[in-house]
């Protein structure tokens, strides 16, 4: 095990944990990716296609505060789990209602009610959660996790946000709110959170082997700096419109 984490230095621990903390942080850029990302599965889901589903994955964030969770947990600290999670629930709101809404459209008015009752199999599939799938969850979280800390890897994320596929999940979660399934509803809200727990059990293990719970000054700094750029783009936007 030392062999594997030998080469990580303490720079890369404090550039990995400022990196996820930005990237989880609740601004108007990461919600903008989560609702085209969910309506690219929505679509995908809807007329049976992996290949869409897959590029939805690719360009999802949704991993970045589920990370974070992890990291707020190894290291204590509150503020983190808290700006994370409601990262997640915000999430997820949207989610659900951009892709119910997004489902009435095309089922109720484009295509007319007769696709109500027919569930094809990209979407029963999202609802029938094992406990394979949690085992999944646990080696994607592990190599991202590793992966976040070693920039030569990053290039492995992308691979380990399809294998996980949280937004496919999510996506059919406001399918079965547009189609009132309470089956596929609870199918596919199981499902994402049996994968969320996994990635996050996974994750909490590899940033205390990588001794990262040592890093909460690093992680109260970086949390700082976010919310100071965030304060200052507030005021900027806020300037701009009373020009206007």
């Amino acid at each position: 095990m030392y062999l594997l984490f030998r080469d990580i230095n303490e720079d890369q621990k404090a550039t990995a944990i400022d990196s996820l903390i930005k990237d989880s942080s609740p601004n108007p850029s990461f919600f903008f990716l989560i609702v085209m990302s969910v309506l690219m599965s929505t679509f995908g889901l809807l007329i049976n296609s992996p290949s869409v589903i897959i590029g939805s994955m690719l360009i999802a964030p949704i991993l970045s505060p589920i990370l974070s969770i992890a990291l707020g947990i190894t290291v204590g600290d509150n503020l983190l789990l808290r700006r994370s999670g409601f990262t997640i629930i915000k999430s997820l709101f949207y989610s659900i209602g951009v892709s119910a809404l997004t489902t009435w459209l095309l089922w109720g008015v484009v295509k007319g009610n007769e696709l109500m009752s027919v569930y094809n199999p990209e979407i029963l599939s999202r609802t029938e959660p094992s406990i394979v799938y949690l085992f999944i969850a646990i080696i994607a979280g592990l190599a991202t996790a590793f992966a976040r800390v070693k920039p030569e890897l990053n290039d492995t994320l992308p691979g380990t946000a399809i294998a996980v596929a949280l937004v496919p999940p999510i996506a059919t979660v406001g399918i079965g709110v547009a189609t009132l399934n309470l089956t596929i509803i609870s199918g596919a809200l199981s499902m994402f959170l049996l994968n969320a727990i996994g990635i996050v059990i996974a994750a909490m293990v590899m940033f205390s082997l990588m001794n990262i719970y040592s890093k909460k000054k690093v992680v109260e700094t970086s949390i700082k700096e976010v919310e100071q750029e965030n304060k200052i783009l507030e005021r900027k936007i806020a300037q701009e419109k009373k020009k206007g």
